[in-house]
């Protein structure tokens, strides 16, 4: 299993790294509390809080972000 960063989740320190948003290619150092982590096909997709805030009704309805 990973973790936020794609390392492992045996419970060690996560390698130093940056997310992106899957939408609209944002970045941000660390994990920030109002973005939104989604599992699409076994993979994990982070989105920013603005992508997040214009699609929550298709995140909510558990909507791959291919329809979105």
């Amino acid at each position: 299993m990973t973790s936020l960063r794609g390392d492992s989740d045996d419970g060690s320190t996560p390698e130093p790294g940056s997310l992106t948003c899957a939408h609209c290619g944002a970045t941000s150092e660390d994990p920030q509390p109002t973005w939104t982590c989604s599992m699409e096909n076994g993979t994990r997709r982070y989105f920013c809080d603005t992508c997040a805030r214009t699609n929550l009704r298709a995140i909510e309805g558990r909507l791959d972000s291919a329809w979105w």
